[in-house]
Formats: C-alpha cells, structure tokens, sequence
C-alpha cells in the first residue's frame, strides 16, 4: 500500500535518505538508447550540477550519488537546523535563486519597506519558504522538473519524463547509512558498466577520489570534495563518521567482490569498517547487492526498525535488520 509522503519522512528519526527516481518507462534517457543509437550521457551531468546547485540553495546536503543511464540515487542529509537558524535575509535570498518570489518581497529587497504591518507579511512568506528550503519533496520537485524542461526542450516534444513520484528509504543507522552508500556507489560496478572505482563515471566515489589524488598530487590540505559531505571523525556532527581511507578500503573491497565477472575474488582480510559494524562479510556483500530488496521505507536494525514502527503506530517495517 502506498503510504503519504509525510510518513516516509520523518526528521525526528533520522536526517538520512535514499532517494530514487526513474525516466519514464525506464528508457534510457539519460544514456546511451540502443534502439535509436541516441546518446544522452550529457544529461548525466545535467543532473550533477543541479543536484550540487540545490544543494548550495536548501539545506540539503549529498553523502553519495550514481547517476545511472535511466535512474538515479542521492543519498541526502536534510540540515533542519541550519535552515531554522538562517536569517530572514538569507531566507529570502536563497529561495530567489531558483523561484520568482513575490511582489511585496521584491519591494522589500529594493529597501522600499519598512513599515511593521508589511514586514510581518514578509516574515510569513519567509517562514513558508524557510519549511520549503529543508524538504525534500521541494528539492526533487526542483530537480527532476528542471531536468525534464531541458530534456523536451533538447528533443522538441512534451509529455512526462519521471516515472511518477520519486521514491524513498529512511536511513536510520549508521550501518545503514554506510551499507546504502556503498550500494549507490557501486551502481555502475554491480550493473557491469564499469570495473573500478575511478572508471565509474558520474558516481560520488569517483568524484571522492579525484579529490583525493589531486591533493596528494598538490600537497593539499583540502583532500575531500566541497560539495559532498566529509568523512571524519564521530565528534563532528557535520560529518559522515569513517574516514575516509577506510571507506575507499572498503569500496574497492566490495566492488571486486561483486563485480559481475570477478565475484569472489577478494584479496587480503576482512576490511576495518565490516568488523568494526559487527557484521559478516556474506551479511555485507548480501546488503551491497540488494539493498533496496531487503529494505522498504526504511533501513536499519532490528532494533532500529522496531523502534520507527512504534513511533508511527506500525506493527512492523520490512527489513533483514
């Protein structure tokens, strides 16, 4: 049964998800068509760079990205908190980046109000846009809208370009969260499309290792890539808590384990981050493949799961946990 999008997203749980959304009838409008020869690669790109501008805009912030030929996966953290502290100002300014605003408030950004009854008016507005600047429903709208503009634009036609609604799994674990990155990351690997890491194109991993190499190459201190969230230490709550040498470890060890044509062959021991969640390396490798498979909406422990259904009034929530 298809549940409201009010329920699927619940910040006091977790500000963790795995968003998905598909182009219509899984055509391959963002790759390479084999039935008419078109190639709409360049559209993969499309995606990145308005994914990383509304990032800029909302306080959505990007822990992993694939986009794939037909589909693609965020993994996102809404930042509640930093939207409910930006200034009126800030508000305002941000939400004119991507929306028309309203007549009163382009009075106001001339300095033309300044009487109270207005700028009470102005602070509504502001407090709606604020609510709208953290929600992920306005940053999917926003993106696959734009998307689907330009793509009927580049084709001269009209008509829906998105299956539907995007779809959506609350991360509510930190094994989760690492477990849904990896599985996003190794998209390209998993469907035979590439056979490494760095040769797997338009994916956050690969944007994390360029990164990387390039500052060890320019003896940088700013080795991991600005518009995505870091990796580090567990006391930032800014970051994502591995670092990031355990999780390219970890990356490379689980691509050559699932890879289509190589599964199996795996070097050396069992990497840090798997023994450090307590888990197995055939519990790993199961969850890297089919994790959207073993989980619905939500993704996480036993405990975890049992503890999200209880607080919406649920039995229970599929899930391996």
């Amino acid at each position: 049964m298809t549940r409201a999008r009010q329920q699927l997203i619940d910040l006091s749980a977790t500000p963790y998800y795995h968003v998905i959304s598909r182009c219509v009838r899984r055509a391959f409008l963002c790759g390479e068509d084999k039935l008419t020869g078109k190639n709409f690669n360049h559209r993969r790109q499309w995606l990145i760079d308005r994914v990383k501008l509304l990032s800029d805009v909302f306080a959505i912030e990007i822990a992993a990205y694939a986009i794939m030929s037909n589909h693609y996966h965020l993994v996102i953290r809404v930042n509640r908190e930093q939207a409910q502290d930006w200034p009126m100002d800030a508000v305002i300014s941000r939400w004119y980046r991507l929306y028309r605003g309203n007549p009163l408030v382009d009075l106001y950004r001339q300095g033309q109000v300044d009487d109270e009854v207005r700028l009470t008016r102005i602070a509504e507005f502001a407090d709606v846009w604020r609510e709208r600047l953290y929600d992920i429903s306005w940053f999917m709208r926003n993106l696959n809208e734009s998307i689907a503009r330009e793509a009927n634009k580049e084709d001269n036609c009209t008509g829906r370009y998105w299956e539907g609604r995007y779809k959506s799994q609350a991360l509510l674990d930190e094994t989760a969260l690492l477990s849904c990155m990896m599985y996003v990351d190794l998209n390209p690997i998993r469907a035979n499309m590439c056979d490494d890491l760095t040769s797997s194109d338009f994916t956050s991993i690969q944007e994390r290792i360029k990164c990387y190499q390039a500052a060890k190459r320019n003896e940088q201190t700013q080795h991991q890539p600005r518009s995505l969230i870091p990796f580090g230490l567990s006391q930032d709550k800014n970051a994502i808590a591995f670092s990031a040498a355990d999780y390219f470890a970890l990356a490379d060890w689980s691509g050559r384990a699932i890879h289509p044509n190589k599964s199996g062959v795996i070097d050396g021991g069992t990497p840090t981050l798997i023994d450090e969640l307590g888990l197995s390396q055939d519990e790993w490798l199961e969850t890297i493949r089919n994790f959207r498979r073993q989980y619905g909406n939500f993704a996480g422990s036993k405990e975890s799961l049992k503890r999200c259904a209880n607080t919406h009034n649920d039995c229970w929530y599929k899930g391996v946990g």
